[in-house]
């Protein structure tokens, strides 16, 4: 699996490092897995194999770290987690909750270990964390480190949300807690920084929006007449709250009207997803050829290659999406988009203008704009021309690095 936020923070660090800054990118719980090359240092804090144990067998917690951080090899990880490993939000509340706990809970062995790693071996001028979800930290931290701490907040309310009680309550409580000893929150977009800024209770002048950003390299398609036939594109992890079964149903529709077209979808497929891909493809047999998935794209050049085949892009989202990385990687080789009116969406479409937007979970609406860019070959080419301009101008990971250089230099600590 691709993480998006994984990708995204890997893009930003060697950004950050280009733009004449001095970067470590800590992998926690596993290594990470990018398609461009890894800037992160190998060793990985929190392994997921000392935290699960952590979490179930009490004996495991009182073994001095010297024991137990072999199982926190990269290599036996990556073996780890190609086996029978959930990281479905419904089974992981008590894990959760103990995470956030910190320095009070099961985990209190990697937790020092992090804190002496950063406070003591590291020493930077800043630090940021990629999510509310380890700000668990945050207490033993403090007491340490004399230096800034932000969080970056992309997507931690869809897991908290998934929840079950009363897990739920407790993180949203902790994290609360701990979001306050936090010199700033940083968000993606205005919409999202709106949303968390009630859901985290931080006051909202310590909140900061640093849009996104991609890296430009290799993404060199641009702009052509549309397909023969007409080309429509999902990419994104195939699961409900992406909206694979709201493309394809916008797609039938659509194909209906334009009976020379497909319908091309590729993403990431996990175990707990599988059953419902098998019940969506089964419902899609009735479209025939016209439906292909072409599975999870290996590397970067096979992503770019896909998005090179497309006329049009829609990945209609059911949660409220607060980066949207997709929209960008399409935009930037040429493809306009058809993205829902929620989210950070309507930012990302403002900010580039390569696209339309259609009202979310309304199969009908997708349809009617599909259309209206399937008639009028101008339009589409414009939405094209307007968004792959944008993004390669303004959207650049280099762009997006200096945005956060100045918010982390200027904000008080």
């Amino acid at each position: 699996m691709f993480c998006g936020s994984c990708m995204l923070d890997n893009t930003l660090a060697r950004a950050l490092q280009e733009e004449g800054a001095e970067v470590t990118l800590i992998p926690t719980y596993t290594p990470i897995r990018t398609d461009e090359a890894n800037n992160s240092m190998s060793r990985v804090f929190f392994g997921g194999i000392n935290v699960y144990l952590d979490s179930k067998l009490r004996f495991w917690r009182k073994i001095p770290q010297g024991l137990v951080r072999w199982l926190n090899s990269p290599k036996l990880i990556s073996f780890a987690t190609k086996l029978s490993v959930s990281n479905d939000a419904k089974e992981l509340g008590e894990m959760t909750v103990q995470m956030l706990d910190g320095p009070t809970g099961p985990q209190r062995r990697e937790v020092e270990e992090l804190v002496k790693f950063l406070a003591t071996d590291l020493k930077p001028d800043v630090v940021l964390f990629s999510n509310a979800l380890l700000s668990g930290v945050m207490p033993a931290l403090r007491e340490q480190f004399q230096g800034k701490v932000f969080c970056t907040l992309q997507g931690d309310d869809i897991f908290l949300d998934d929840l079950v009680e009363p897990w739920k309550s407790k993180a949203l409580q902790r994290i609360r807690s701990n979001s306050q000893l936090f010199d700033g929150l940083i968000a993606h977009s205005n919409f999202y920084r709106d949303r968390m800024q009630s859901y985290v209770d931080v006051p909202v002048d310590r909140f900061h929006t640093v849009g996104t950003g991609i890296s430009l390299d290799g993404h060199d398609g641009t702009p052509r007449t549309a397909s023969d036939p007409f080309t429509v594109g999902y990419f994104a992890r195939v699961c409900p709250e992406k909206g694979f079964e709201q493309a394809i149903n916008g797609f039938r529709l659509f194909h209906k009207q334009h009976p020379n077209s497909r319908f091309l979808a590729a993403g990431y497929l996990g175990k707990r997803d599988q059953k419902f891909f098998d019940k969506v493809t089964k419902k899609a047999r009735d479209l025939g050829t016209a439906f292909e998935f072409c599975g999870s794209p290996p590397d970067r050049d096979s992503k770019i290659a896909f998005l090179k085949r497309l006329d049009v892009l829609t990945v209609p989202t059911i949660y409220e999406e607060p980066k949207g990385l997709y929209v960008l990687e399409a935009l930037a080789n040429g493809v306009p988009v058809v993205q829902p009116r929620h989210g950070a969406f309507p930012e990302l479409l403002n900010r580039t203008g390569g696209g339309l937007l259609f009202e979310p979970d309304d199969a009908q609406s997708l349809a009617d704009n599909l259309h209206s860019i399937a008639v009028d070959e101008a339009k589409r080419r414009s939405l094209a021309e307007s968004g792959h301009s944008a993004v390669h101008a303004t959207c650049s990971a280099n762009a997006m690095a200096r945005n956060l250089l100045e918010v982390l230099s200027s904000s008080p600590g």
